[in-house]
């Protein structure tokens, strides 16, 4: 295997001969390029070949699920990444247009210890992407990713003979059986399912429907041009136009899946946005009742509530916070053990009796559903409203390339790791905990806490801030961050802003 080049130009006889692969593709836990500028389907191949490769060399059965989401170049894409499969000696099981979670519930299915599942999830059209994973439910960390990386750049894949293409048949139906097995509403509710015209929208209104849900379809035709917006339930225009939307219909909630399915996202039934992580510890109290020392894990990004709440108090519930990305809390939850993990960003992973582990979208709104169903008459919001009060931002991401941002973090780690250190006050407060294991999560006095990390998959940070006691605190936290980040002319506008 050659090695591929990262300076090929467009339409030119180079660029149709050669593997295009740029090293800012292999990310923390799964691989994303820009395609066409940063990969080509040579290149597609070589990743191929190299994962390939790699299953080999950590001795993992060569059998490969490969599945596709819905826009108009990945099936050419899930083609060349196939060729690159065979020509390392694997057999790979094709599953069609699929979402990431029925490509992992396909491991199981069709038992195969690994999967390459080619999807971008919620990025821009443009963008393409493959997670990839060799021991069930999990997917690739840092690790894996840094020796796939080493393989596919430094031209190590090695070619094998024993390839072969299984194409297979109704894993949408096989699916779909299995996730509503043994799951019935006592009652009809109303909710509106938004699929943003991504791939979830072939799926998750079918799935919902056989619970026993009177569903109300949103943009759930397949439209890969995303004609109103990506389909991502945690951006604030799918989230508003989801809101809208219950108000329209009377519905009970709204739930909204991403692009490839792995998340999902919850308005209620006055048309309120329910940050994910705010949807955990309603599925954590729900859980937590039927399921005695409960453990759950959660992404650094999440509500404090997770520590704080006294129902989860009382119960003895234990929490871990951790590193956001899903492969890193799916594996964390299958490390502990834990009852289930989540993430603000709307990834839901449930072990064993409600899940196999992964991060599943509609196995996750089918529990919130479930949830909404055991509560007695009482409505998503009085749900809601039953929690302690915290006033909190989205998850907000100003620009910064990929080059620059981790040196960034790490600058403003330092700053507020000092100030712990010498004991003075922020926002004329006590700082009573710097949270390094993912970025800087700096927590003071009175609960206030706010978050900056590196984006995992995207040139951007990650900002968050939420405070228990006033909105005024949260956004005073939100200030002294967005002022210390103004400092670095790396950083430039957020996509959005409280």
């Amino acid at each position: 295997m050659m090695k591929p080049l990262s300076n090929l130009v467009p339409n030119s006889a180079d660029y149709e001969n050669l593997p295009l692969v740029t090293a800012n593709g292999f990310r923390e836990y799964d691989a994303r390029w820009l395609f066409g500028k940063e990969i080509n389907l040579l290149g597609i191949q070589a990743l191929g070949l190299g994962l390939g490769t790699y299953l080999r060399q950590i001795g993992v059965q060569p059998k490969v699920v490969t599945g596709h989401d819905f826009r108009s170049y990945s099936l050419s894409i899930k083609q060349a990444l196939t060729i690159g499969l065979m020509r390392a000696g694997c057999e790979v099981h094709d599953i069609g247009l699929a979402l990431s979670p029925v490509a992992y519930f396909a491991q199981f299915a069709l038992d195969c210890p690994a999967v390459a599942m080619v999807t971008a999830s919620h990025n821009e059209n443009g963008w393409t992407g493959v997670k990839m994973g060799a021991q069930r439910p999990l997917t690739f960390g840092p690790d894996e990713m840094g020796a796939l990386r080493k393989i596919v750049l430094e031209g190590q894949g090695q070619e094998r003979d024993g390839g072969r293409y299984v194409a297979v048949a109704d894993m949408r139906e096989t699916y779909l059986a299995a996730v509503t097995k043994g799951h019935k509403l006592s009652r009809p509710l109303k909710v509106v399912a938004a699929c943003g015209n991504g791939t979830a929208g072939a799926f998750a209104p079918e799935a919902l429907r056989r619970i026993g849900a009177e569903v109300i379809d949103m943009d759930t035709e397949l439209d890969f041009t995303f004609p109103k917006y990506n389909p991502n339930p945690e951006d604030l225009h799918m989230l508003h136009a989801m809101g809208d939307a219950v108000r329209a219909h009377g519905a009970d909630l709204c739930l909204g899946f991403d692009g490839d399915g792995d998340r999902c996202g919850v308005v209620d039934d006055t048309g309120r946005e329910i940050f994910a992580d705010k949807i955990g510890v309603l599925l954590a109290r729900d859980l937590s009742a039927k399921h005695a020392d409960a453990q759950f894990v959660v992404d650094v990004k999440s509500t404090g509530l997770y520590l704080t709440d006294p129902v989860l108090q009382a119960r003895g519930v234990k929490t871990d916070y951790w590193k956001t990305g899903h492969s890193y809390i799916k594996r964390r939850t299958a490390e502990l053990k834990a009852l289930a993990g989540f993430e603000k960003s709307g990834h839901f992973f449930f072990n064993p009796p409600v899940g196999h582990g992964y991060d599943d979208g509609i196995v996750a709104g089918i529990a919130v559903l479930e949830m909404l169903d055991r509560a007695g008459g009482k409505s998503l919001s009085a749900l809601y409203d039953g929690l302690p009060k915290t006033w909190g931002s989205p998850t907000m991401s100003p620009f910064c390339p990929d080059d620059k941002k981790y040196a960034v973090v790490e600058a403003v780690t330092r700053d507020y790791a000092g100030m712990k250190t010498r004991g003075e006050k922020l926002l004329g407060q006590t700082i009573t905990s710097v949270v390094t294991v993912n970025g800087v999560r700096v927590t003071l006095e009175d609960g206030t806490w706010g978050l900056v990390r590196a984006s995992s998959n995207k040139p951007s940070l990650v900002v968050v801030v939420e405070s228990p006691v006033s909105e005024e605190k949260m956004r005073a936290m939100f200030k002294d961050i967005d002022t210390r980040l103004s400092k670095y002319p790396e950083v430039g506008e957020y996509d959005q802003k409280i």
